[in-house]
């Protein structure tokens, strides 16, 4: 005989037809199946290639420079847990250095996640996103530099 668990239904062409096996349990496979979380408690440095041209795409013109630097900032944080970002001044002036118009299309970027000094800092860390100049984006890829 056979337990009810172990028949499930499967629609086929809006028929349900009873197949035989093992029940498939949602939740459990949720349970078991948990990836171990990153420890967003360290510091970190990473080298992205940042694409401004897609996140600026119909941009107003005069607002393109101050959403550039916006989404930079946003890009820094979901990659690094951190809400604290903090723009290189090397970076700000690559942006604007066409005007508020002409942003570059992409931007390489080296984003380095540091232990707050402050005392009275609200967050434990704070992130850097620094300019790192190349002459060609081709081949580029997400990188961790090794440490000094």
């Amino acid at each position: 005989e056979m337990c009810i668990r172990d028949r499930y239904q499967r629609r086929v062409h809006g028929i349900f037809i009873m197949k035989e096996g093992k029940a498939k349990d949602k939740k459990a496979d949720k349970k078991g199946d948990k990836k171990p979380r990153k420890d967003n408690n360290k510091e970190m440095i990473k080298e992205y290639t940042v694409n401004l041209h897609k996140r600026l795409f119909k941009m107003q013109f005069k607002k393109r420079g101050k959403r550039a630097i916006r989404e930079l900032k946003k890009f820094a944080q979901t990659q690094m847990w951190v809400k604290d970002v903090r723009i290189d001044s090397e970076l700000n002036h690559f942006i604007w250095k066409n005007g508020i118009r002409d942003v570059p299309n992409k931007v390489r970027i080296r984003v380095s996640k540091k232990k707050n000094q402050d005392e009275d800092a609200k967050e434990p860390f704070f992130c850097l996103v620094q300019h790192l100049d190349v002459e060609d984006f081709s081949g580029l890829r997400t990188e961790t530099p090794k440490q000094q």
